[in-house]
């Protein structure tokens, strides 16, 4: 089985091309996935939940 890995938003920001406040903005739009509360002061993405995402962007263009 292999493990769905946690994305944190410096490599979440990297690998999609997008500001950390773009994001936030499609997550209070909710066009974009929430994020998980990793600790007090941590959030991160299932990396499977992003990619699944960037397919339906793709899909849908």
């Amino acid at each position: 089985m292999e493990l769905d890995r946690i994305v944190r938003m410096r490599e979440l920001v990297s690998m999609l091309s997008m500001s950390r406040s773009s994001i936030y903005r499609l997550i209070s739009l909710n066009e974009f996935p929430a994020q998980l509360k990793l600790s007090t002061r941590t959030v991160g993405w299932r990396l499977s939940v992003i990619e699944k995402w960037i397919a339906a962007k793709e899909s849908s263009v």
